[in-house]
Formats: C-alpha cells, sequence, structure tokens
C-alpha cells in the first residue's frame, strides 16, 4: 500500500481524466476513474483522510500541461501526482496534420516530471495511453502512439515512478468483449473502461 495519511493525490491529463468535472469547483472529480478511485479508496481507508484533486482539462497534450504546471499541480503541493496524458499528442496529427514528435513528446513530459520532483519531491503514478481499433482508422494511430507509450514506460523508469500499463490491459480487455465495449470510440472509456482504469490503477497502488 503506496498511500499515507493525509496524502493529497492528483489526477493531471486530458479529457480521459477530465471526464466532465465541474471546473468552478475545485473538489470535483468528474464522473470517470479519478471518482471510481476516491470513492473505492476512501471506502477502504477512511482512516487515511486522503484528499483527491482533478485537473484534466479534455484536449490537452503535453504542452498544455507544461503551460498550467505551476497553478494545476505545484501551486496545490500534492504528494502524489497521477498523468495521464499522449493520446490528443497522437490525435492532432490525424485530426489536424499537427504532429507532436515521440521525442519533443518526452522531452516536454520529463520537464513537467523534473518540476515536480525538484519543487515538491512528490511522488509519480504515470498510465500509458492507449488506443483500441474502433472505428478502423485507429488502427493507423498505432504508428504514432506505440513511440509515446515506450517514452511513457522509459520515463517511468527514469523517474522511479509507479506505471500504469494500461494500452496492454485494453487490448487484452478487448479480447473479453469487442472495443467498443471498452471505448466506444477506440479514445474515450465507457464506464466499464474507467472501471478497468480504476483498478488498475488502484492495483498498481497496492490499494487492491
Amino acid at each position: 500500500m503506496q498511500l499515507q495519511h493525509d496524502d493529497i493525490i492528483l489526477f493531471q491529463g486530458d479529457s480521459i481524466t477530465d471526464a466532465g468535472r465541474n471546473r468552478s469547483e475545485s473538489s470535483s472529480l468528474g464522473t470517470g476513474y479519478p471518482l471510481l478511485i476516491s470513492a473505492l479508496t476512501g471506502l477502504k481507508h477512511p482512516e487515511l483522510n486522503l484528499q483527491f484533486l482533478n485537473r484534466g482539462i479534455s484536449g490537452d497534450r503535453v504542452v498544455n500541461l507544461q503551460e498550467r504546471w505551476q497553478g494545476d499541480c505545484l501551486d496545490l503541493k500534492p504528494t502524489w501526482v497521477s498523468v495521464y496524458i499522449g493520446i490528443n499528442d497522437c490525435w492532432r496529427r490525424f485530426s489536424r496534420q499537427d504532429e507532436t514528435p515521440a521525442a519533443a513528446f518526452k522531452a516536454g513530459y520529463r520537464e513537467l516530471l523534473e518540476r515536480t520532483q525538484e519543487s515538491l519531491g512528490a511522488k509519480l503514478i504515470l498510465m500509458e495511453p492507449f488506443v483500441l481499433p474502433v472505428p478502423e482508422d485507429r488502427r493507423a494511430w498505432r504508428e504514432d502512439l506505440d513511440p509515446k507509450i515506450h517514452a511513457v514506460r522509459e520515463l517511468a523508469a527514469e523517474f522511479q515512478a509507479l506505471l500504469v500499463p494500461l494500452d496492454g490491459l485494453f487490448n487484452a480487455a478487448a479480447a473479453r468483449r469487442e472495443p467498443a465495449y471498452w471505448a466506444p470510440d477506440g479514445v474515450h472509456p465507457s464506464p466499464a473502461g474507467h472501471g478497468l482504469i480504476a483498478k488498475a490503477w488502484m492495483e498498481t497502488m497496492g490499494i487492491l
């Protein structure tokens, strides 16, 4: 079990983390995996007095996290920072011809982690981006996304962070039920998909 008494856990990322949170309410967790993690962890460990925060923003790429990291991470003084970013760095190449090379993605991501450790000494948990082949054109995304997944894995090793291997887990789940069951557009999780993320995160943290 990684969490300690009075820990502050910050979830950061894009729409998958955002999950419709009310941005005018600082305590809003949205309706996705951050809410599930907070609910189940709080149920299991009420004695720890944990605080969960969500600052995911739909559409964000690594460069957007860099721009808002001071106010949306460092100023909040979390003891744990959970980062889930990368699918929009891939998607924009195909939707807007706005490519983020894997090297630039990794460099920007590394800068975030360096700032976090230098300023806060916070512990890190990194989550792989994933994509499922629904619709079929998502298959072409693998060429762009796979190097970014490897970058996340390498950064987790470099910074001694915990790693949640979501791409493999989602693709394994798609062998049990069709991909659209887990993510109707191959990217945004269904309720079951958010449950998969929450379970994987909690197992990685030693909560389950």
